[in-house]
């Protein structure tokens, strides 16, 4: 895997033992070692240039779901940006790979820094996945928040696969459209899987990022600062769609827990 740090964590120069910018390996998946301003900076010199970039905020379910199917790891691991969206997944890097960080990069947030630069920079947007109810009103909050912004396009999800037909047209529409970012709401993994696909082909920046159409829309209601910052927003997600999320935190984080002890374990070990 290119870029990905050796479990030694050897150090390295610049603002952490790992570079940032490289991946280092959880359970054979690669997350980027980068921060707020670090993962805006990339994906707007991508966005500016109209350059194919494809980019995941992925937190401990998108991780698992990725470590437990060899196809979706492949993809994730051709994503070019892969931020630490959970604290867990931060935590992890941090005692596995000494990487310093001091916060993790949380999706939602990271759209809102980008779409607040590409809006003073006239950097079109375009809005791809979730209903088209969400997708009008995340666009009406974004216009409501930046009024410069430009709302390049909106293509609300067909909530199934594309036909070939289908996955060119709608390419070539996120092409003509000229919009240098693109925010993909289709639910992990179908937007990892989506924008490793396209990688190469949309001519932009594509953030895979799909909690934010939620809390943009004003859907879901975003957690407290001091619950995010102790790694409990799952809890906190859980609690507001029980019958949805109960099997996935209970399945998903027991097995982070164990991969993650097995692993530290493992070093502490080596060491």
């Amino acid at each position: 895997m290119a870029g990905v740090v050796n479990a030694s964590g050897g150090a390295k120069s610049g603002r952490h033992p790992a570079t940032y910018g490289e991946k280092v390996d959880l359970f054979g998946v690669g997350i980027t070692v980068t921060d707020y301003d670090d993962a805006t900076d990339r994906i707007l010199e991508a966005a500016r240039a109209r350059t194919s970039y494809a980019v995941s905020a992925l937190a401990v379910h998108g991780l698992m779901e990725a470590v437990d199917d060899e196809e979706l790891r492949d993809q994730v691991n051709r994503i070019d940006l892969v931020t630490p969206d959970g604290q867990p997944v931060r935590w992890a890097m941090n005692a596995l790979h000494h990487t310093g960080l001091t916060d993790r990069v949380y999706g939602p947030d990271l759209t809102w820094l980008v779409i607040e630069a590409a809006a003073k920079e006239g950097i079109g947007i375009y809005l791809f996945g979730s209903t088209e109810e969400t997708c009008l009103a995340f666009a009406e909050e974004i216009v409501r928040r930046y009024p410069t912004v430009i709302i390049s396009d909106i293509q609300p999800d067909r909530f199934r696969d594309a036909t070939e037909i289908e996955d060119a047209a709608d390419t070539a529409r996120i092409n003509k459209s000229r919009a240098g970012l693109v925010l993909v709401g289709r639910g992990c993994p179908r937007q990892e899987r989506w924008v490793a696909a396209h990688r190469g082909r949309v001519n932009a920046a594509m953030l895979a990022v799909g909690a934010a159409f939620d809390y943009g829309a004003g859907t879901l209601g975003s957690p407290p600062p001091w619950v995010q910052r102790v790694g409990l927003q799952w809890l906190y997600r859980l609690v507001q769609e029980p019958s949805r999320l109960w099997r996935r935190y209970l399945v998903t984080n027991t097995k982070f827990v164990v991969r993650f002890g097995r692993a530290l374990a493992g070093r502490l070990a080596a060491s």
